[in-house]
Formats: C-alpha cells, structure tokens, sequence
C-alpha cells in the first residue's frame, strides 16, 4: 500500500514504525524540523517538512496516487482540513484521530474512519483495569454493546460446564454470546456441547456491555466486587 501519514508524534510514529515495518511504501509529512530529521533517520520512508495544510504539499507527497491518508496531528483542525484536501485529491481510506469528541460528527460526515483521542482510549482502559480486573481487553460497539475478553478463574460459576448447561442455569444473560475460546491447544469457536474450562480466555459480546452481572460467571466473586 501506499500511504501518507500526517503528524509525527507519539501516535503517528507508531503508525510509521508499522507501516514501514511490513514494508508498505510510506510518505511522511511533518512540519516541525527536529521530529522530521528523526523520522527520516528512524525508518524507511520519505519525509517532507512541510505544512499538510496546503493542497500543493499533499500533491508532493502524491495523495492523488495514495491508498490512504492517515492523519494524527493533536489539532483537530488541523486534522479536519487536512482530511478535506485529501477527500477532494479522492483519496480511497481516509483515517484520523479525534481529540475533541464534539468534533467526530465533522468527521463522520467526510466519510473518514475514526479513531478518538489516544488520551481518551487510554483513560477508558486504564478505568475499565480498576472497574473489572478480571477483563484482559474490551471493545465498545455502540448502544452500550461491547466486545471483551475475559480469563474463566477457578472459583467461577461456568467453569466445567458446557454452554447447554450454562444457559439452562441463566449463567449467560440474554444478548451475550460466547465467541471464541482460546486455550494452549488453540482456537475453540464454542458449541453448545462445548465445555467452558478453568484458564480458557473467552471473547464474549455483550448487548449490555461488561457489566458485573455479565462478567460474574466468568470470575469468582472477589473479582467482581464493586
């Protein structure tokens, strides 16, 4: 692929080093001086010191041509025109962090992907670790819906029991549904005559969200403490 990444920060040098890293032809623009010498030093991709802003510069950096445009400035304006200029160039993907959350309407109505703040992501897994420790990784859906994975503890009420057994004794609420199990032996995609094991590491999706009500079959009941 071919893609322009605008912003060389904390975000964005973490989007160059992947990028770079499986070997896709990257252009980087960034228009402080010193962080645009170190990426060019770093990794493997062209750099232009320069302001995203204008359309001339993304003509430079060959956004007519690009497959994507990924832009993770911590200015949402910035971002915003940015995405704007690129739309217009008809770039295919166009990808951008949000810091402001009453900026993603904007940005939704360019038909970008979004991803909000860096900050903010962390924030929500960091309160989710104190809120349910048992929960090794979440996803939020939308509508409260959630997608999350979760380690089956030895004190808990579905362990040793098949999925039929566990539905017949209400250990899984309505709209939850057990996705995957993976164990040393790899991935399980669960049935009803499928046992849920001490150790397993369940992917669930939730309706309601991780919950403590939804997350309790899992764990024992200290984990689930408020």
């Amino acid at each position: 692929m071919y893609i322009i990444i605008v912003g060389a920060g904390r975000t964005g040098n973490a989007v160059i080093g992947r990028a770079t890293a499986e070997g896709h032809d990257v252009v980087v623009i960034e228009e402080d001086p010193s962080v645009a010498e170190t990426v060019s030093t770093e990794f493997d991709c062209e750099v232009l010191n320069a302001d995203a802003t204008s359309l001339d510069i993304l003509k430079e950096a060959g956004a007519a041509e690009a497959d994507a445009v990924i832009v993770t400035t911590a200015d949402d304006s910035t971002n915003l025109m940015v995405t704007m200029l690129a739309d217009k160039l008809e770039v295919e993907s166009l990808v951008c962090s949000v810091n402001d959350p009453d900026s993603i309407d904007v940005f939704r109505e360019l038909g970008v992907n979004i991803v909000e703040s860096p900050h903010e992501l962390n924030g929500r897994y960091l309160y989710r670790a104190v809120q349910r420790p048992a929960i090794k990784d979440f996803m939020q859906i939308g509508g409260g819906a959630e997608v999350f994975e979760i380690t089956v503890s030895s004190g808990a009420p579905i362990a040793g029991k098949t999925l039929i057994e566990a539905d017949s004794e209400g250990l899984l609420p309505e709209d939850t549904i057990l996705v995957a199990i993976q164990r040393e032996d790899g991935l399980h995609i669960p049935r009803g005559q499928t046992e849920v094991l001490e150790g397993d590491l369940l992917t669930v999706f939730s309706s309601d969200g991780a919950t403590a009500e939804i997350v309790s079959p899992f764990t024992d009941s200290e984990e689930t403490e408020e």
